[in-house]
């Protein structure tokens, strides 16, 4: 996969080099909060995580990487949800990256990235309701908000949007 590029950032698909940056990315208190805690602490499980993620074909994430030094920020990923009739984008970053419009930027990038908007015409995101930020996000990007549905006995927002 070629890296999608910005001025500032590089989107660059997940490796094992990546491993420990996952580590320290579902370790964080919004990860944990608004994710779920993914039980990865120390590197063995960050490797084990990281390929499992890799080898898993419904699944594709995205390093979110400063252009200058690549430093991982963050990430975004398209997950294919069985519970769900198309791709469903999310995104992460490390609290110290957050609130400076990485999210922003690297999102639109991937949306606006024509093998991804041949890949996926339309897409979907779900965020828990108090998610707000998350939310705030998804309006931003032009995701509308479609409904109110539970999985895994939590109350979730669905948002959607065309791309073609």
């Amino acid at each position: 996969m070629t890296p999608i590029l910005t001025s500032n950032l590089m989107l660059d698909a997940l490796n094992l080099k990546d491993a420990s940056f996952i580590m320290e990315l579902v370790n964080t208190q919004g990860w944990k909060q608004f994710i779920g805690d993914r039980n990865v602490h120390d590197l063995p499980a960050a490797v084990a995580y990281v390929q499992k993620i890799m080898d898993n074909p419904a699944v594709t994430y995205y390093v979110v990487k400063l252009q200058q030094d690549h430093t991982p920020l963050g990430i975004v990923t398209l997950i294919k949800r069985d519970y769900l009739p198309q791709h469903d984008i999310g995104f992460a970053f490390l609290p110290v990256y957050t609130g400076k419009g990485y999210a922003y930027e690297a999102v639109c990038a991937l949306l606006n990235d024509p093998e991804i908007r041949k890949a996926h015409p339309r897409l979907l995101a779900s965020s828990l309701k108090d998610n707000v930020r998350s939310i705030r996000l998804l309006e931003k990007l032009g995701m509308v908000f479609e409904k109110e549905y539970v999985h895994d006995h939590e109350n979730l927002l669905l948002f959607g949007m065309t791309l073609q």
